[in-house]
């Protein structure tokens, strides 16, 4: 386990630097929730006009404490920041916590004042929480330190929770209070100045008290790392995340569609799929699957049992959990004719089980015993409407019996605010996940579902090639001495040739002579593709002719594109015409805050209309290329469909991976657009048809 943060969460001594005896000033709140939380070690108050606060004696300054102190809060104003933080580096202070606001989020001065705060800070080998934060928790009964000015504290429990904003810790600390989820770790990091959320995983990761991991986030501190720690996590324990905010994509130019497609909030979605993070888009969401994570066992597979004295939230809780990719187990022989045997005759003993609506806490123990040892159910989901008639908490109590005997995942819907609250209150109390309504059980169960095969797939291998990396350099190097930042197509062609790319004979030639001469080479049917740098889409702008099938038809196609470009010497690429096959899409696309997205899709014109495209981030796995295709909304269409030949999937995984290599061998490359890449049956079939590629500026 990383320590480097012990004197963070758990410190020995505490100094609270601007406390204050105050009513409703931060640093008097501070002092005032470390010691109704019991903190297992010393607290100093600091304040330079006062002698003693809370009958504590009170100290001028960090160095004028006898003792040591490993972690120091600091609520002073703002342009008394640095010279705190200067003391706690004389004092050997190990970490701090810096509440005050003001600093890059407040402007320019405040931001030159954050590098001045971190550079301090990185300099004396001490850690940092903030600024702008609202503090740390940590439940361990060893520790007991609730260092923030949060109304609610939280009650022990399995979720670390990293909250970047102060205002939302607050909520979020209130809300898993009531619901009865337990924190183990909590922390408010603000403007992340030091720590960082990739910290506080690393912290997390072997911290026997933590199970989840909870984070709401604002923005990515350093992407690619946050990739390789969630990867590894994810394999040991869930990371459920609520992004907010859109990611600015980087200065495109205008002929990609990988960098038009890959705009808003696609960089972040594509970034967790690949980690392995749950992301969900709301805190409720968020505490909706935390709160069966933290208590409840993974499923072994999809198949889920409903039990239900209600027909309309069983009817709401199958489509959800069907929509979500479970499905209803078949149920055993054995367990149907259990239930007859026991259960009135008007109760259904399909799935889902309608005890109907007499049901009491004896009619639900038959369901549960029978379901739970049922073989076919991985999962158990209990709904129960309250009626009048019924005790509600005895019901419950029953459900808790049986969930603890089982090692099956049990999640609950109680429904009917007044007689089903007690059962509720008696769910919650022992750590038994209950919601409000149907779709939310669902919701959950199918996370974990989620979760357990995001822990059991492969990691995959990155492939790498025999390639003519220096045929690419020397083109790279002829671009960049020409101050040009677009390959031509020509340049393109080139480089794709050299990793492997296979492509349609063809020629650039200028001239309808110089045309009907090179289509006469090749054979007859042939495609004219305008050769102008300043053209984005060709086919919008008439720059492209197809199934030309004689001199004539090429002579005049030349002669129209001319005149239609306006350009008298028009450069051309005469190309064999292809055949048969699929348009598919390959790109990529330099994102500033995440780096390069690898894109794969429909290709052609359908690429704008359907918007049917996958996304991963630089570089990829022979997994993660063939996730990209098989994760394709139109995979039918490729994988073959109505007794149509499917193309060779192996070599669109080879293309991506071919594609993935050279965007590593060149960083340079802003940006690639392959479009189409006509994918057939095989290898001998399949081309690269065109392409363009542009260089980043920096």
């Amino acid at each position: 386990m990383n320590r480097s943060l012990d004197a963070i969460f758990r410190p020995k001594s505490v100094a609270v630097v601007g406390a204050s005896r105050r009513i409703g000033s931060i640093g008097g709140e501070i002092l005032a929730k470390l010691l109704e939380a019991g903190f297992e070690g010393a607290v100093y108050p600091v304040n330079r006009h006062t002698s003693y606060l809370h009958s504590m004696k009170c100290y001028p300054s960090v160095r004028a404490i006898p003792d040591p102190v490993d972690l120091a809060m600091i609520v002073v104003p703002r342009d008394h920041v640095l010279g705190v933080v200067e003391e706690c580096r004389r004092k050997k202070v190990r970490g701090v916590v810096v509440i005050t606001a003001g600093f890059r989020e407040a402007g320019e001065v405040g931001a030159r004042l954050e590098e001045k705060l971190r550079e301090k800070v990185r300099g004396a080998g001490m850690r940092m929480i903030g600024p702008n934060c609202m503090g740390v928790i940590n439940t361990d009964p060893a520790v007991r330190l609730n260092a923030t000015f949060a109304a609610s504290a939280p009650t022990r429990g399995r979720a670390g929770f990293m909250s970047q904003s102060g205002a939302l810790g607050e909520i979020i600390l209130a809300n898993a209070r009531h619901i009865n989820l337990g924190i183990s770790m909590f922390a408010s990091v603000g403007n992340k100045a030091d720590i960082s959320g990739n910290d506080l995983i690393e912290y997390w990761e072997n911290d026997p008290s933590t199970g989840v991991i909870l984070m709401y986030l604002e923005s990515f501190g350093n992407p690619r790392k946050f990739t390789t720690i969630a990867q590894r996590v994810t394999r040991r324990k869930p990371i459920i995340a609520v992004k907010s905010g859109r990611t600015e994509a980087g200065a495109r130019a205008a002929f990609s569609h990988t960098g038009a497609l890959a705009g808003g909030d696609v960089a972040s979605s594509t970034l967790f799929d690949q980690c392995g993070v749950l992301r969900v888009n709301t805190i409720e969401e968020m505490f909706t699957l935390a709160t069966a994570f933290t208590s409840q066992p993974l499923p072994r597979g999809n198949r889920m049992a409903l039990l239900t004295n209600a027909g309309g939230p069983a009817i709401m809780a199958t489509d959800a959990a069907v929509t979500l990719g479970l499905t209803l187990a078949p149920l055993e022989e054995k367990t149907r004719r259990i239930l007859r045997k026991k259960l009135p005759p008007e109760c259904s003993v399909a799935n889902p089980v309608d005890l109907i609506a007499s049901a009491d806490a004896d009619r639900y123990a038959v369901g549960l015993k029978a379901l739970l040892a049922d073989a076919t159910v991985d999962g158990l989901m209990v709904l129960f409407v309250a009626p009048t008639m019924i005790n509600s908490r005895e019901v419950a109590k029953t459900v808790v019996r049986y969930s603890r005997r089982s090692r099956k995942p049990v999640l609950t819907c109680f429904m009917g605010k007044d007689r089903g609250a007690e059962g509720v209150q008696t769910l919650r109390s022992h750590s038994i996940p209950v919601y409000s309504f149907p779709e939310e059980s669902a919701q959950a169960m199918a996370a974990m579902h989620r979760y357990r095969l995001i822990r059991e797939r492969k990691r995959g291998r990155v492939i790498r090639f025999r390639v003519n990396r220096r045929k690419v350099a020397t083109v790279m190097s002829r671009v960049r001495k020409g101050k040009r930042l677009q390959l031509s197509l020509q340049e393109s062609q080139d480089v794709l040739a050299a990793y492997g790319f296979p492509q349609p004979p063809g020629r650039i030639v200028t001239g309808a002579a110089a045309a009907i001469g090179a289509s006469l080479e090749m054979g007859y049917p042939v495609v004219l593709k305008a050769v102008l740098p300043e053209i984005s889409h060709k086919t919008e702008a008439g720059g492209v002719q197809v199934d030309l099938r004689n001199g004539d038809e090429v002579g005049k196609a030349y002669q129209e594109m001319a005149r239609r470009l306006k350009q008298r010497s028009l450069p051309v690429l005469v190309q064999k015409m292809v055949r048969g096959g699929r348009e598919v899409i390959l790109g990529s696309f330099q994102d500033r805050q995440f780096g390069t997205l690898l894109m794969f899709g429909l290709g052609g014109v359908f690429v704008e209309a359907m918007k049917d495209v996958t996304f991963r981030v630089h570089p990829i796995t022979d997994r993660e290329a063939r996730e990209m295709i098989t994760s394709l909304r139109g995979y039918a269409l490729l994988s073959g469909f109505r007794g149509e030949k499917g193309v060779s999937e192996k070599v669109l995984e080879e293309m991506l991976l071919r594609l993935s290599q050279l965007l590593a061998d060149f960083p340079e490359i802003e940006q690639v657009d392959i479009n189409p890449f006509i994918a057939g049956s095989a290898r001998g079939d399949s081309f690269a048809v065109d392409a363009r590629i542009s260089l980043s500026a920096r």
